[in-house]
């Protein structure tokens, strides 16, 4: 699988003959320099954590600037709401759920934050979600979505077994470093985990150094992409 992080909590997931983004956010993406047209050159499918602007970004472009369907997956009340700016090809789940997407599957697990859209007139977008993503011969993927640390990520890695997480550490509106660092030590048993949503806004933390350092021992692989390199699993 080839993983490219475009800032913030933007990744794009290639496999077999897929091209999966989770929370596309490019236009307004601080940490975000390149041409979004490449990042999201070949989609075939977009997957959203949760309702903030910050995540669901430029789905709707992106979607109806592709030429050909491109299902959406995302929770009830997202799919509504992008169901209100045109689009149709649109996989509803929610918590706890399993669905198959092409072949592969996407699974919702509990992340501890908000989820709405809009700022003048604030829209309810259902509850915050991590996405779990399997696909055969490839490493289950699990983007945490924005969440602080919660002791059940332990069962979660226990029924699910991901081998690859990406792991929010900015701080103020996730976990922080540190507390990130914990998760990782205490529950997510992965073998491989990229800090994310950090970096972009001047609010959040700087940089990942400090959540390098407190893994520092651990058997879990570390890997901090510069933004819009590929990488490999």
């Amino acid at each position: 699988m080839k993983i490219t992080w475009f800032g913030h909590a933007a990744f794009r997931l290639e496999f077999a003959d897929k091209v999966v983004l989770i929370d596309p956010f490019f236009t307004g993406n601080p940490a975000f320099k390149g041409d979004r047209e490449d990042a999201v050159r070949g989609v075939t499918h977009v997957l959203l954590t949760h309702g903030h602007g910050d995540h669901i970004g430029d789905t709707v472009d992106i979607v109806k600037g592709a030429g050909r369907d491109v299902p959406v997956v995302a929770n009830p009340e997202i799919c509504a709401f992008l169901g209100g700016q045109g689009l149709t090809s649109l996989q509803m789940m929610n918590t706890g759920g399993t669905i198959p997407v092409d072949g592969f599957t996407v699974t919702m697990v509990r992340a501890d934050h908000s989820s709405g859209g809009g700022e003048a007139n604030p829209t309810y977008l259902g509850n915050p979600n991590g996405l779990i993503v399997k696909a055969p011969n490839e490493p289950a993927v699990w983007h945490l979505g924005d969440t602080d640390i919660f002791s059940d990520m332990a069962l979660l890695s226990e029924i699910h077994k991901p081998k690859v997480a990406f792991v929010p550490i900015g701080d103020r509106f996730t976990m922080g470093p540190e507390t990130a660092a914990l998760a990782v030590r205490r529950f997510l048993n992965v073998e491989t985990v990229v800090p994310c949503h950090y970096a972009s806004f001047p609010p959040l933390v700087k940089d990942a150094s400090g959540f390098v350092a407190a893994l520092e021992g651990h058997p879990t692989k570390v890997i901090v992409p510069s933004v819009g390199d590929a990488f490999e699993v």
